[in-house]
């Protein structure tokens, strides 16, 4: 039952809860005579014990332990539409390059006025086309975060995106694009990641908003 990948902890208690059990039955194993208050010492100790080793599994639980990586497909690139203005291009390539740092991302991707502007991270060598999700994170105007893709029909959306991507934010740009993202394991966007995210598209949304025709 004791795993390597509990917490140091978690651990710790139930080896003491083991070893207070364990302690309790050799005591009244071993003992010449079995009295009353002996008897009420063997009950007291052995629940504290059980105690401890319920906290402990019960620790683990509460605090899980993270799920890995999974090893996806494509390449490490970065493209971009040569057709912006080189400051546009500045923000994009900060931006992308602290999502990919500073979250769990994979890839990214920007689309906007039907087309694709901008890639980074792990990529497909296919294109990648809006589909309904990404048209319902429109609508809705509010972001889609598909936490385990592989429980959500038209999943296949998204293979072009990143071959084997576990998990992926749709962060609509008004109503002219999105900015998506996946990333490397099921659940690994916490909501502080969220928040930058869509704090991110808000502003880069304003900046190709901002741009004259």
């Amino acid at each position: 039952m004791l795993d390597a990948s509990w917490p140091p902890v978690a651990r710790a208690t139930f080896l003491c809860g083991l070893i207070g059990l364990s302690t309790s039955i050799l005591n009244q194993y071993y003992s010449t005579s079995i009295t009353p208050s002996l008897i009420r010492a063997s009950v007291l100790a052995s629940l504290l014990a059980t105690g401890l080793m319920l906290v402990a599994i019960l620790w683990t639980n509460l605090i899980p332990k993270s799920p890995g990586r999974v090893i996806v497909g494509g390449r490490q690139g970065f493209t971009y539409s040569s057709n912006l203005p080189s400051s546009v291009i500045s923000e994009l390539g900060w931006g992308s390059q602290m999502i990919l740092t500073a979250t769990p991302a994979a890839t990214l991707l920007i689309w906007w006025d039907d087309h694709c502007i901008l890639r980074r991270g792990q990529l497909n060598q296919g294109n990648f086309i809006p589909g309904p999700i990404c048209q319902r994170a429109r609508e809705k105007k509010t972001a889609i975060s598909l936490v385990n893709l592989e429980l959500y029909p038209g999943r296949d959306e998204f293979d072009k995106l990143l071959e084997g991507i576990p998990s992926v934010i749709v962060q609509p740009l008004g109503t002219r694009g999105w900015l998506i993202i996946g990333g490397w394991s099921i659940r690994c966007f916490s909501k502080s990641d969220e928040i930058w995210i869509k704090g991110w598209g808000e502003k880069i949304r304003f900046c190709l908003e901002s741009l004259v025709e």
